[in-house]
């Protein structure tokens, strides 16, 4: 397998590269995180501006049709960076859906504008009680004349706080847990009804949960066929993954270099710690975790974008499996090479090792992504 880049993938990855470096310094990302929607609406301007936000999508929509590779390319950069900006929700996520399930005149609408974050969008999936499974929808979408009415709750919606639209997954007919009868709906954040409780994550980003009552959408909200939107689901869902797999491996790439530096810098007992070798052992470690994060990544991204199938679902789950192990053990082991300064929030290391325990979380934990590529397994 040829795993070098081509000189457009090298293009790409150096204006990412170089927009991240000369943006997000450790002074602009504190700043950033204290403005009310809690990120840079410049910097998701420029990410546009540059076309990063359109490699996702098809030509014909303005995009360059990018693959899982770019899009490896991009969230790498944004990890290395600890970028807050709702990248992954709405580019990758939200408009994933758009793309597969909307209609021609929701794509002409919708897309041209995610690709050049004119519009901001968020994908609502998650309720209290759902843990994961994207089945478990209570929100219910009740058919009125000339559209739906929306009743329900979703949780943690990252990017919500200031998306222009959000995509709701409902319940439309059948049982609470039934893969059947869940349908999207594209939806005002500002219509009569809906109430968001804006907050900050553990990782500095800002999320919300989303109150729905009694809220109207018309009939052509409805993005994909009625009752048919999980498979849909489940598929963008791997393409985050993929994405998020990606964003992970830069942020612990920084990581390391922050916790080696430190190694070779820290004096004690006359020399840099880095000369004992307990402490080299231990740097070994994060990295040989790192690489093989890497690799996994790399087979997540070249499936991310194939068709649907059981060989697919299983190498994401074990890519985020992987990711998800290496992320906290990373974590850990940085905080303890520092010792004290390690966790302190004026220092760049906790906000990574914040980041990294929230994406091991975010889309389904280790034990999540076990049982279910334990589900995929054939037995010979």
């Amino acid at each position: 397998m040829d795993f070098k880049l081509t000189q457009e993938q090298l293009m790409l990855q150096d204006t990412a590269a170089r927009l991240v470096r000369d943006t997000y310094g450790f002074e602009q990302r504190e700043a950033f995180s204290q403005r009310e929607h809690g990120f840079s609406h410049e910097f998701m301007q420029q990410l546009g501006d540059l076309g990063l936000c359109a490699v996702p999508f098809a030509e014909g929509y303005g995009g360059f049709g990018g693959s899982g590779v770019e899009t490896l390319l991009i969230m790498t950069e944004l990890g290395r960076g600890l970028c807050l900006e709702p990248y992954l929700q709405s580019v990758i996520f939200a408009g994933g859906l758009v793309a597969q399930l909307g209609s021609g005149a929701q794509k002409e609408t919708l897309l041209p504008s995610l690709g050049n974050a004119a519009l901001q969008m968020a994908v609502a999936v998650d309720e209290p009680q759902s843990h994961y499974q994207l089945n478990d929808v209570q929100t219910l979408a009740e058919p009125v004349t000339g559209g739906w009415k929306l009743n329900g709750r979703k949780s943690v919606v990252v990017g919500g706080q200031s998306a222009g639209l959000i995509l709701v997954s409902a319940r439309t007919s059948r049982g609470v847990r039934d893969e059947q009868g869940i349908s999207l709906f594209l939806l005002d954040p500002h219509a009569p009804g809906v109430r968001r409780r804006a907050y900050p994550t553990m990782d500095g980003r800002m999320a919300c949960d989303l109150y729905l009552e009694d809220v109207f959408v018309r009939s052509d909200a409805v993005l994909g066929g009625v009752g048919e939107a999980l498979p849909a689901l489940r598929y963008q869902q791997g393409r985050c993954i993929a994405a998020q797999c990606a964003e992970a491996v830069g942020s612990m790439e920084a990581a390391c270099a922050l916790t080696l530096d430190y190694l070779k810098t820290r004096q004690q007992f006359g020399q840099p710690i880095g000369k004992f070798q307990v402490l080299q052992h231990r740097m070994v470690d994060m990295r040989i975790e790192l690489d093989q994060a890497t690799s996994m990544t790399l087979l997540a991204a070249g499936v991310a974008d194939q068709e649907d199938s059981e060989e697919r679902s299983r190498v994401l789950a074990a890519a985020k499996f992987i990711v998800s192990r290496t992320s906290r053990f990373v974590a850990d082991q940085g905080i303890q090479l520092h010792g004290g300064i390690g966790l302190t929030w004026e220092y760049m290391l906790s906000h990574h090792a914040r980041h990294l325990l929230m994406v091991a979380r975010q889309f389904g934990d280790d034990d999540h992504h076990l049982r279910v590529y334990s589900s995929l397994m054939r037995v010979a």
